[in-house]
């Protein structure tokens, strides 16, 4: 099962929620699809969906899934690694009306190369090929569970984002 979460920010993200329902759709993806799709305003004709999930179903959505897809907020993809899964983020862009500005994508970027623990899709039409290539993707990166040394290297990381400013 793959599960893909966007978040409760309160702008849509149209652009993943249809995008993962047109591999779905076109049986690029044919293994079962739960979404936990917020304020998007696209609804899935091919996947389960719902607007949010309370938080423990979040979980057990995460645990069982094979692979988890969110957005670039860091609570989405932080439950993921938590769960000792490797995420792939796909970051809300500005250009699209998804957020105010590309914050998401500057970070999940940075996490990405210091953490190694997430996989950033920051093109959309690249995540049909890192789904179907997951798991020798996932391979290359980090996996781990250890909640403290994630957080004390994502405290040196928001240290660094905001001494730069």
């Amino acid at each position: 099962m793959i599960f893909v979460t966007v978040g409760t920010h309160e702008q849509p993200f149209n652009r993943l929620v249809k995008y993962i329902d047109g591999l779905k759709r076109d049986n690029i993806i044919t293994e079962d699809v739960i979404m936990q799709i917020g304020y998007s305003t696209y609804e899935p004709k091919y996947c389960t969906w719902k607007k949010l999930f309370p938080y423990q179903k979040m979980l057990e959505l995460v645990n069982t899934a094979r692979i988890v897809i969110t957005h670039g907020g860091p609570s989405s993809f932080i439950m993921a690694i938590q769960s000792g899964k490797t995420p792939i983020v796909v970051p809300r862009q500005a250009r699209f009306g998804e957020h105010v500005n590309d914050h998401q994508v500057t970070f999940c970027k940075e996490v990405e190369r210091r953490m190694g623990t997430i996989v950033v899709v920051e093109d959309i039409e690249n995540l049909k090929n890192v789904i179907e290539g997951y798991e020798q993707i996932k391979s290359r990166y980090k996996s781990s569970s250890n909640n403290a040394k994630f957080c004390e290297r994502f405290e040196i990381i928001v240290e660094d984002l905001f001494a730069s400013k």
